[in-house]
């Protein structure tokens, strides 16, 4: 006689937002393919650095708090924790990392966990399936193994009920501070100097020796091919930008919170997609050495656009 379960299902949300880094990409696809069969609204957006990635789906998740229809996060890494932490850098997204259906039903539980995060090294996709499924059906407040299959006590309960209404307003509070993060705060309230060389550009240099400054380029910008005599290392704070470095053959896609080295001597091509700032450091003066003028250079990034797509 074949066994008899009862599960609990929990309304369906209504949209679930996806992504992953290279390490986690093949189980989101997996799991991306399963949200569909069942026909829930799933928004890909892809792969990416898992901070970034992670990022992306924490912000979406809790500019959607508040709204009629539910929205989820779903993201994989490696491991499941470092997209999990950055997606929790987000007011009202409690990410949890799961590598089994009972630690998904106790997130949801006691935590109303609403991104899920599972590991790509660890979980098989037959296992992720299974993880989602618990996630997806267990409403929060439910008889889970932590509660010993059993309804919560009236105490806990009520606990759990006046969390998830306390819960949302950690890190809301700071909302108003602009930024905390501390390149920011270098040049918040400063002007940058436009770089007259580069139209669309303008920089504002915080330290000297080893030198560092906050760039902005307006959308639009492109840097001709140019190289320095000093290596340097730039992070994006916002905007989306391409490099082609032209020594080595290689073009680099970077968005918020990516990195990126030159060599010192290398020859370079920049195209701005958005209104971009990034910080950038570098040992010595800054020097800037054109290898082509404005017009080649777009020219050339138009051809290679036309080719290979943004």
């Amino acid at each position: 006689m074949a066994e008899t379960t009862t599960t609990v299902t929990a309304a369906r949300p209504i949209k679930v937002i996806a992504g992953a880094d290279s390490f986690g990409c093949t189980l989101k696809d997996a799991l991306v393919s399963h949200l569909r069969s069942l026909n829930i609204d799933v928004e890909d957006l892809g792969t990416s650095a898992y901070y970034s990635i992670a990022a992306e789906v924490g912000r979406r998740v809790s500019s959607s708090a508040g709204a009629d229809t539910e929205t989820r996060g779903l993201v994989a890494c490696g491991t499941g924790v470092g997209v999990a932490m950055f997606a929790n850098k987000f007011p009202g997204v409690f990410a949890a990392t799961r590598l089994s259906p009972t630690d998904a039903l106790n997130a949801r539980s006691i935590n109303n966990s609403n991104v899920l995060a599972v590991s790509g090294m660890s979980t098989t996709p037959e296992s992720a399936v299974e993880i989602l499924d618990a996630w997806l059906n267990t409403p929060f407040k439910a008889p889970c193994p932590a509660s010993e299959s059993k309804p919560w006590p009236e105490e806990v309960s009520s606990f759990l009920e006046k969390s998830i209404n306390e819960m949302p307003k950690i890190g809301a509070e700071s909302a108003p501070l602009e930024s905390s993060c501390s390149i920011c705060c270098l040049v918040k309230n400063r002007d940058l100097r436009e770089i007259d060389i580069i139209p669309g550009g303008s920089m504002k240099i915080v330290r000297e020796s080893p030198t560092s400054a906050v760039v902005r380029f307006k959308a639009g910008s492109v840097e001709p091919a140019h190289h320095h005599t000093f290596g340097h290392d730039l992070v994006v704070m916002e905007g989306k930008k391409s490099v082609w470095n032209l020594t080595k053959n290689e073009r680099f896609d970077l968005a918020f919170g990516d990195y990126l080295f030159t060599p010192a001597g290398d020859v370079h091509r920049v195209k701005y997609y958005e209104d971009t700032e990034f910080f950038i450091k570098w040992d010595g003066k800054w020097d800037m050495f054109f290898d082509e003028d404005l017009e080649a250079a777009k020219k050339a990034i138009d051809q290679e656009l036309e080719n290979g797509g943004k």
